[in-house]
């Protein structure tokens, strides 16, 4: 029987205008009594006040996140990686922009020289690193994951993948969006499949690669909707990669909601389950919620993204349970 998984809150989970100190945001998870942890790399300059918070409230920072461009922040991505451990975190997630700071589409050699190094001074902190599949990220062209892993342990690097495959589920029938992930005419033939319940499909070749150490699970639906209350930086409008997890009362949310359109992101995160259940290899420690409020996912929602956050986490804790009793029983788990 594998472990079970620790299950982490995003600290992102309150909208812009809502501040919160650090304290009342650790309060805030703690008082759920859903999680095991936060999900949080805090800025540098609250670091000490987070610290002090997570004391106080028994609340760890096991996990967090950063994001990184090759030829702008590689420098700052060994100070992220520092600072995770200054935090007592043993994993940090790392999104790395699929152009470096001079335009050019970063290759494989530079994806694989900058896991290395990072890794390297994580390792010796005790911080393990991971990199995300996530848009505007290499891992969006998701012909390259699969590759990339290989290329790593062929050179006796330990990669870890961060696995959210609600970047790939919102895809789903969005030929615009297939075409950015360069493979459209993949998709239409049958050749690359991103339907979780599809044998095939590209949740099950990343896990049976060994390299998902952790996974996030945000609530979205295939050709998702993009958010209508949002613009980006730019005034451009966002994707959608975000639905809500319960029925939004009225007004909370911009557009229809029907709660079968949550079964593909259901069906990737048992098979996340499935696989770690039935996989002794299986490197799976770390789970967390991501309901945000960035532009492409819950930015402006009128309901409480912490609120749904909790009831994610209750529904994974729930499926692992039931899960792990049939595994129990002897029954056989479809992966």
């Amino acid at each position: 029987m594998q472990s079970d998984f620790l299950i982490g809150c995003t600290y992102n989970f309150s909208q812009m205008h809502e501040k919160l100190t650090p304290l009342q945001r650790f309060q805030a998870v703690r008082d759920s009594g859903a999680f095991d942890y936060i999900n949080w790399l805090p800025p540098e300059p609250i670091i000490d006040d987070c610290i002090e918070a997570s004391e106080l409230t028994g609340l760890p920072m096991i996990t967090g996140n950063c994001s990184c461009q090759i030829g702008l922040d590689e420098e700052r991505l060994l100070v992220n990686v520092r600072n995770a451990a200054r935090v007592k975190m043993r994993m940090l997630n790392v999104m790395l922009k699929t152009y470096a700071a001079d335009g050019h589409e970063i290759t494989d050699d530079e994806i694989i020289n900058l896991y290395k190094r990072a890794d390297e001074l994580g390792q010796s902190l005790g911080v393990k690193v991971s990199f995300e599949v996530h848009v505007d990220c290499w891992t969006e062209k998701y012909k390259r994951v699969t590759p990339i892993i290989r290329k790593m342990r062929d050179q006796g690097v330990d990669f870890a993948l961060t696995l959210d495959y609600s970047h790939v589920i919102f895809k789903i029938n969005n030929v615009e969006q297939q075409e950015i992930s360069d493979l459209r005419n993949e998709v239409a033939a049958g050749t690359i499949i991103l339907d979780p319940y599809e044998d095939g499909n590209l949740c099950q070749e990343w896990l049976s690669e060994g390299v998902v150490t952790f996974a996030q699970f945000r609530p979205v639906s295939p050709h998702n909707p993009i958010n209508l209350w949002a613009k980006n930086p730019d005034g451009s409008a966002p994707r959608g990669i975000m639905y809500p997890f319960m029925r939004p009362g009225p007004g909370e949310w911009h557009s229809t909601w029907f709660a079968h359109e949550l079964a593909a992101c259901k069906e990737a995160f048992r098979l996340v389950m499935r696989h770690h259940l039935t996989n002794s290899t299986s490197p799976l420690k770390y789970v967390i919620t991501e309901m945000i409020p960035s532009a492409d996912y819950g930015m402006n929602a009128k309901f409480s993204l912490l609120e749904h956050n909790v009831a994610c986490a209750r529904w994974i804790r729930s499926e692992w349970n039931h899960l792990k009793s049939i595994h129990q029983a002897g029954v056989a788990l479809n992966v």
